[in-house]
């Protein structure tokens, strides 16, 4: 019997839907770090209010302090939070992969810290959810949950920092070339399907100033530039560029 005509017996369908639950369970326990360090009670007050999410590329999942999503656990895909400021340009402050974890969706849950921050599906991702108000009440009664927690801001604001003084110390012409390196060995290749703008957003600059200096590194033979496509013809002369 082909599944799509497939029709789950009414007697069957809440048995259906605890193996399909236990199913998503058993994965989020093998990809979660802290699940062996919960007791039973806390297991099962994720279990029950766990959420798995679907989001196509280009969906907005969080969108400002106002907007406490929870904490987000990536199961696949690929997730870009960034700012915006006043005048609508973009900065990218991290990206997540696969089995990454994202705590400033549910910053709401420390009264002392809000970030306005947007998180973007830069691909098709699927996700799952920890309700910000379930992992709030879990962190106050677990030490290892607060310790994880706050590694895991530490670690964030490592990466806040780090950009932070790319920006201020390092030239754009570098910037754009660890640019170009990072998206060659996220996508695995050296043919880019990106646009000026997108790298623009990405590194908080314009477009017309990311257009300037792609070309430039045409003349000097670093990139070939095509509608839509950047090709890399010499990785080995941008890796240069970015440590000089």
């Amino acid at each position: 019997m082909a599944y799509a005509s497939y029709i789950i017996d009414t007697s069957k369908k809440s048995k259906y839907t605890m193996f399909v639950k236990e199913i998503t369970v058993m994965n989020f326990e093998n990809c979660f770090p802290l699940w062996n360090d919960l007791n039973t009670t806390q297991k099962k007050i994720i279990s029950d209010n766990l959420i798995t999410q679907y989001v196509k590329k280009g969906t907005i999942i969080h969108n400002g302090n106002l907007d406490c999503t929870g904490l987000l656990l990536v199961k696949s895909g690929q997730l870009r939070t960034y700012i915006l400021s006043d005048e609508g340009r973009e900065i990218t402050l991290y990206r997540l992969f696969d089995m990454d974890m994202c705590l400033l969706s549910a910053s709401c849950i420390m009264r002392s810290i809000q970030f306005e921050v947007t998180i973007e599906a830069e691909k098709d991702t699927d996700l799952w959810i920890i309700p910000a108000e379930i992992y709030k009440g879990i962190m106050k009664e677990s030490a290892p949950v607060a310790n994880y927690t706050n590694e895991l801001m530490a670690t964030r604001f490592s990466d806040v920092m780090w950009l932070i003084e790319q920006i201020m110390w390092k030239s754009l012409d570098k910037r754009v070339a660890s640019f170009l390196l990072e998206e060659t060995s996220i996508e695995g290749t050296n043919e880019l399907k990106i646009t000026h703008e997108t790298i623009a957003n990405h590194l908080g600059s314009h477009r017309e100033v990311i257009t300037r200096m792609l070309r430039y590194f045409q003349g000097e033979g670093l990139v070939k530039l095509s509608r839509g496509k950047i090709t890399i013809l010499d990785p080995k002369r941008l890796e240069t560029l970015q440590r000089s």
